[in-house]
């Protein structure tokens, strides 16, 4: 059967978790298209563990002492004792970012330079949390804001051609640190954990080091935004290269003039999302957003933007996996919940419609809620959805065994 997005056409769940092989593995966003030629989906061996799965037991193994005294070597080699910022960490304030630059800071005694791209639409706690960041947690910081103008008509293409939401901010989210990192001299870059413990090829989490065809692009011919080719763009949607460079990544010359490392602090520190909460409370006042997250269960996992909810939805539409299943995989991987209760949470909440900011969103971006309704449909795989008695019905659960 057709499948799009280069889907694997056999629906494959992971026995430990409640994942599928649909869930997509990272791409150069700026290679992202609708075709998602070469695109990469989540590994279930022979055995029916996928690799999210296998490297949790790996986990188990690793000489966490070990890999802190690497870390300390590492940070003595950037250190510096003249003021200057030795390290640099993106973020917005989340529990993630907030752990990796107190733990630097506080406890190995860098100083680290904060960077924000902020969300598209600050939720009320986000931009909360992001205040309380910096005051609390005590941090200089960086906060770039693009043009509001270009972000908006980007972001309802990157909807309209790929059913992509979030495009814009991850754009921001992996491509500001780097530039921002090359203006200021600072040769070290911490993200938190490696997309490989929750779906990547399993070999990703080998090494700390981010891979540079994430943020460096050769030629900018090949480089897309929002599914269309950046010449397109400019030619047919009335931008500038100076609208959209904002939106780039750094161009190679840059890179080679001075080399920098991005590192994934999870490679040296075991990453718990739920310990990264725990301690983002204690030290940076973060606090959970005070209602369910819809399509989901949790309150305090990417809960910056009110496009956040609409992302996991448009996962849910492309690969039939929404946000109570990233949630309650990684639950199952920590050991905090059991598979039979993540079913019973993906059952209940999974592909639920995020309509508490729905209508703003629609109307921030000037997108006709119907048009974005109707276009939904053709973003939905043959092989994984049916359309019966005028209404649409995931394979996955009616009519193929899910778990």
């Amino acid at each position: 059967m057709k499948t799009l997005f280069n889907l694997p056409n056999e629906i494959n769940f992971c026995s430990r978790c409640v994942m599928s092989n649909q869930r997509p593995a990272s791409v150069s966003e700026f290679h992202h298209t609708f075709e998602r030629k070469g695109a990469k989906y989540l590994n279930i061996n022979k055995e029916n563990i996928c690799d999210a799965c296998m490297h949790s037991e790996i986990k188990k193994n690793i000489d966490w002492n070990k890999r802190n005294k690497e870390l300390v070597q590492l940070l003595d080699k950037h250190r510096k004792n003249n003021g200057d910022y030795d390290c640099l960490v993106p973020g917005s304030g989340g529990k993630d970012s907030a752990f990796q630059s107190h733990i630097l800071k506080y406890k190995y005694g860098m100083n680290p330079l904060t960077v924000t791209w902020p969300p598209i639409l600050y939720t009320e706690y986000g931009l909360r949390n992001f205040n309380h960041w910096l005051s609390d947690g005590g941090f200089d910081n960086i906060s770039f804001k693009p043009n509001g103008n270009v972000m908006k008509k980007l972001t309802k293409l990157s909807i309209l051609n790929l059913l992509h939401p979030f495009q814009t901010f991850i754009l921001g989210q992996k491509n500001l640190a780097p530039k921002i990192a090359n203006k200021f001299g600072i040769k070290l870059i911490f993200y938190g954990e490696n997309e490989a413990e929750y779906g990547n090829p399993i070999a990703d989490n080998n090494i700390s080091l981010r891979d540079k065809s994430y943020f460096t692009m050769n030629n900018i011919d090949n480089c897309y935004l929002s599914g269309i080719k950046v010449k397109q763009l400019i030619d047919e949607h009335d931008f500038s290269m100076n609208d959209l460079l904002t939106f780039l990544p750094l161009q190679n010359e840059s890179y080679f003039q001075f080399p920098f490392e991005i590192h994934y602090l999870g490679y040296y520190l075991k990453w718990i999302p739920q310990e990264a909460y725990y301690y983002a409370v204690e030290n940076t006042g973060f606090q959970a957003r005070p209602f369910r997250t819809q399509g989901s269960y949790s309150k305090y996992n990417s809960i910056d933007d009110k496009i956040d909810d609409l992302h996991y939805y448009t996962t849910f539409i492309k690969f039939g996996l929404g946000r109570a299943s990233y949630d309650a995989s990684q639950e199952i991987r920590n050991n905090h919940i059991t598979r039979e209760e993540a079913k019973a949470l993906v059952d209940k909440f999974d592909g639920e419609f995020p309509d508490r900011y729905f209508s703003e969103i629609m109307k921030y971006i000037e997108l006709n809620e119907d048009e974005f309704m109707n276009n939904l449909d053709k973003f939905r795989s043959p092989h994984l959805w049916n359309k019966k008695d005028g209404h649409w019905h995931l394979k996955t659960v009616n009519g193929i065994k899910r778990f």
